[in-house]
């Protein structure tokens, strides 16, 4: 039985998901087997996805739901909230 986690973490202050900061955090994504979503406000995306993470725009202070689904969701969960959270400029 696959299990599921989720979490919030808020963009640090000075940090947008900009293409290093995005690279890093789905780079994180892709070393977990669990299905792995990123929402900001109303837009969903594949965690694992470069373009898609992109694509929500999120700015600096943005609070970020992280949601995952499998075997290591909760590791996965846990590790990008952490990998958010020391996102740098």
């Amino acid at each position: 039985m696959s299990a599921s986690s989720e979490t919030t973490v808020a963009m640090p202050a000075g940090v947008d998901l900009h293409a290093r900061p995005a690279a890093e955090f789905v780079r994180a994504a892709l070393g977990f087997e669990s299905q792995i979503e990123v929402l900001a406000g109303d837009r969903a995306a594949n965690a694992k996805s470069l373009l898609a993470v992109l694509a929500l725009g999120a700015k600096a202070g943005t609070t970020l739901r992280l949601r995952a689904e499998g075997e290591d969701a909760g590791g996965a969960v846990e590790t990008l909230a952490a990998r958010v959270a020391s996102l740098r400029e």
